[in-house]
């Protein structure tokens, strides 16, 4: 049990993982999806913390569109139809996003909350809605019929090719994060504040680890919480969008991100590590536990390999094959719009991710 927690979050700095046995769960074809619009932040926690203890619900999540408003969904496991009832589907290319049904959604949540049945997968087409950024950078109108055209190139596999092929990543923050419940109004408040990007997505995550020898890895101080009470849980903030025009230059860009991994650290929660990471060394280690690490990498003989650290941080970027004029030419060919974007696309599609999302559609 060392090594599967301490291999939380260590990105293969323990080694390769060549065999794994996992136990599945039962999953239905159909979920009934409760929606509620809350108008406060404390009124969303609130219930997001009773739908978690609720033993029928299967699923949990919410879309913050601004402080005064926040729709919480919650998902229940269903095997039929309700008689007289339709699925919502939104896998196919004549489907909505799932957030464009929710945001069209709110005006009939004012009243009371509104139930659908829907198919298990919800977010992949539009990522969520970080593909509306893509409609907007190439001033494109969004659109049903828009969406339709370009919907293969609407999937997240392929957006992550072409935002970072494009180098458009170091310009849009893409971050999740974990805080306290407690400190989640003084979160929204701050990231209001200071970045203004919205929608955020909440998604309550359970870190704390009641299983035996659970005491390993980067998030080892979490095995002392109580998993039974919100204090061994985090709410996670999935912040996804660009920053305000006054921060759109490199320098300002990293300097938001650095901004918000002191806050994160400020208010005791933590940052996922698959995104952009700004820490200095000596910030990372008093983040996350290294002496646990570092127990679990000499037992089992992987010390030889590079750190966590050295695998997720950013460091300065150079272009080793442009110097001089040439440089300062590319410099300025990269500075004109849309050329960024075209050849991100230009990237996607000759990586062919694009065509993997057809298999998808037909269900």
């Amino acid at each position: 049990m060392d090594l599967f927690w301490g291999a939380a979050s260590a990105f293969g700095t323990l080694g390769v993982v060549t065999l794994l046995e996992v136990q599945l769960r039962d999953a239905q074809p159909y979920v009934r999806l409760t929606y509620t619009l809350q108008n406060t932040v404390q009124d969303s926690r609130r219930q997001l913390e009773e739908e978690i203890k609720k033993d029928d619900v299967d699923y949990i999540d919410a879309i913050m569109f601004s402080k005064t408003s926040t729709v919480v969904c919650s998902g229940q496991f269903a095997a039929n139809v309700p008689p007289g009832g339709a699925v919502t589907r939104f896998t196919r290319t004549r489907d909505p996003w799932f957030y464009v049904h929710v945001r069209r959604m709110i005006k009939r949540l004012t009243t009371a909350p509104n139930a659908t049945t829907v198919t298990l997968f919800r977010y992949d087409r539009g990522g969520f809605w970080v593909a509306l950024y893509s409609f907007r950078y190439f001033l494109v109108p969004f659109s049903r019929i828009t969406r339709f055209v370009l919907d293969p190139f609407m999937y997240t596999r392929t957006m992550y090719r072409a935002l970072h092929q494009s180098g458009l990543a170091d310009f849009y923050m893409v971050q999740d994060v974990g805080v306290p419940y407690d400190r989640m109004d003084e979160f929204v408040d701050w990231l209001e504040t200071t970045l203004n990007i919205y929608p955020l997505w909440l998604c309550p995550l359970l870190l704390a680890r009641n299983s035996p020898n659970a005491e390993h890895g980067l998030h080892s101080g979490f095995a002392k919480l109580d998993c039974r009470t919100s204090e061994g849980r985090l709410m996670n903030f999935g912040i996804w969008g660009p920053l305000p025009s006054g921060l759109s230059d490199q320098k300002a860009f990293v300097h938001a991100n650095r901004l918000l991994e002191h806050k994160v650290q400020e208010l005791g929660g933590k940052k996922w590590l698959y995104a952009h990471a700004y820490y200095t060394e000596k910030e990372f280690w008093a983040h996350y536990d290294r002496k646990s690490y570092d127990r679990v990498r000499a037992k089992y003989g992987a010390e030889w390999l590079p750190t966590v650290y050295d695998k997720v941080k950013v460091t300065g970027k150079t272009d080793t094959n442009a110097s001089g004029l040439f440089a300062w030419l590319l410099s300025l060919f990269w500075a004109i719009w849309p050329m960024r974007g075209l050849y991100g696309v230009l990237m996607a599609v000759l990586g062919g991710d694009y065509l993997m999302g057809r298999s998808v559609t037909k269900q």
